[in-house]
């Protein structure tokens, strides 16, 4: 039996029309409610948050800064990991989310994996990226094409966020974080550590914000600097013990 005899194919069977100019909006939907489903499903309604360069790998001989940092953002995303298991809580479960990639994002995604806990993969369609990792939770794992709702998903459930030294990509998702807390466009307050102090102290003069007259002296506290596992580690499960009451 050929198409013809069966009829007219229903609208949201048509791929021609959903992937056309009209069904945009039905796409845009689709990237926000799809996730709805998963995370309500997994019960998944906190998450925390790692940023940073693709570029980075282990034991990386050109490049022993990076080299650090992916292993420094494995341990840490383990340590979190079990940490919030260790919690026995079924509401409040902090889990490990990235943009899925290589690099940092692998290293959260490994540190989870390795923690046996889950971990949330936010993966975006571009020209010469591998991909969604291997160490991301299968059934967390997602694909987005708009890079708008991937930072949405970003920030909505995320109840901490750790930015490692990164390019273009992490320098816009930071900023981006920034400017929604400070302007209060996010329902709470989060903690939001940078990590590695020698690279974002050279990377952005933020006395000469300051200086400027571009930023406030206490936009300063919307951030902490870091430079290690323990003192990342330490502020964050303080931090986020003392917001959601935690015993």
């Amino acid at each position: 039996m050929n198409q013809k005899d069966k009829g007219p194919v229903k609208a949201y069977h048509n791929l021609d029309f959903l992937n056309s100019r009209d069904a945009r909006v039905i796409r845009l939907l689709a990237e926000y409610l799809e996730p709805v489903y998963r995370f309500e499903r997994y019960n998944i309604e906190d998450t925390i948050v790692f940023f940073g360069s693709a570029r980075a790998r282990p034991e990386d001989q050109a490049n022993p800064r990076l080299a650090r940092y992916y292993g420094e953002a494995e341990e840490l995303a383990f340590r979190m990991t079990e940490w919030s298991k260790s919690l026995g809580q079924r509401r409040r479960r902090f889990i490990i989310a990235s943009g899925g990639g290589p690099g940092i994002m692998e290293a959260a995604n490994r540190g989870a994996s390795r923690a046996r806990g889950l971990s949330i993969g936010l993966g975006i369609s571009l020209p010469h990226e591998q991909g969604i990792n291997e160490f991301v939770s299968h059934e967390l794992a997602f694909e987005f094409h708009y890079f708008f709702l991937r930072k949405f998903w970003f920030v909505y459930l995320a109840k901490a966020l750790i930015v490692f030294p990164g390019g273009f990509g992490t320098l816009d998702e930071l900023f981006e974080i920034l400017t929604l807390v400070q302007t209060g466009k996010t329902s709470t307050p989060r903690p939001i550590v940078l990590y590695g102090r020698a690279f974002w102290e050279a990377a952005v003069n933020w006395d000469l914000l300051v200086e400027w007259g571009m930023i406030d002296r206490p936009d300063l506290d919307l951030f902490r600097i870091v430079d290690g596992v323990d003192e990342a580690f330490g502020y964050l499960t303080e931090e986020l013990a003392r917001r959601y009451q935690l015993g």
